[in-house]
Parts: structure tokens; C-alpha cells; sequence
């Protein structure tokens, strides 16, 4: 029998009813899922990475990424949108940074994971 399944035929109802009830629900789910998918992109990682360090606007990312000011711009629309980095305007500049402490925490946490 294989190794990763169970030899018994058991459910532990006590356990699967914890369970059930300390579960997220499903649309908190779903929103972690689509939050995911924002970091799942190298290039929008890249633009948190470089955000963690210092604010930024769209001309300074792109120099230290090596990208357009339009690809800059549409990758940070999509972090904006989720809440993921925030801008203040001084002048006729736009700075951007990241939103929240959480942010910083969750790339933090998946460099210290893969770095295992």
C-alpha cells in the first residue's frame, strides 16, 4: 500500500469538527489564493523586493530592474489594486512603497522558507 495514505478506513469526527470549525471560510480562502497569485509574478517579487529596501518611484524602479517605465507602471497598478504598495505624491513625483508591514513579513517569510 502506498506510504502517504492511511491503512484504515478511520474518521476521526472530533478532529474533522475542530477542524471544520477553525477553517477560514471559503471566500477568505479564495482571497488568499488570488493574493497568491499577485506574488506568484518574478517581476511584481522584484518590485516588492526593491520596495522592502527603500520608496521608490516608477523612473528609479525601473533603473535599478532594468525595465520600462510602462511595464513599471502596469506591474505596480496590480500591487496597488491589492493593497500590496501605496504612493504618496511629492511634487510632480510619485513614490511608492510598500503598504504594510505584512507585506515586508510575507516575502521575508518565503525567502527565509526557500532559503532552507
Amino acid at each position: 500500500m502506498d506510504e502517504l495514505t492511511c491503512d484504515d478506513n478511520i474518521i476521526h469526527d472530533e478532529l474533522c469538527e475542530q477542524v471544520t470549525v477553525d477553517m477560514p471560510d471559503e471566500n477568505e480562502l479564495y482571497d488568499v489564493a488570488e493574493l497568491f497569485k499577485i506574488f506568484g509574478d518574478s517581476t511584481r517579487i522584484r518590485i516588492l523586493s526593491a520596495l522592502a529596501q527603500a520608496e521608490m518611484c516608477v523612473c528609479d524602479l525601473g533603473a535599478v530592474l532594468n525595465m520600462t517605465k510602462s511595464a513599471v507602471s502596469h506591474q505596480l497598478r496590480i500591487l496597488r489594486q491589492a493593497k500590496l504598495v501605496k504612493n504618496k505624491r511629492s511634487g510632480k513625483e510619485i513614490f511608492y512603497s510598500l503598504d504594510d508591514d505584512h507585506v515586508l513579513s510575507i516575502i521575508n517569510l518565503a525567502l527565509e522558507h526557500i532559503k532552507e
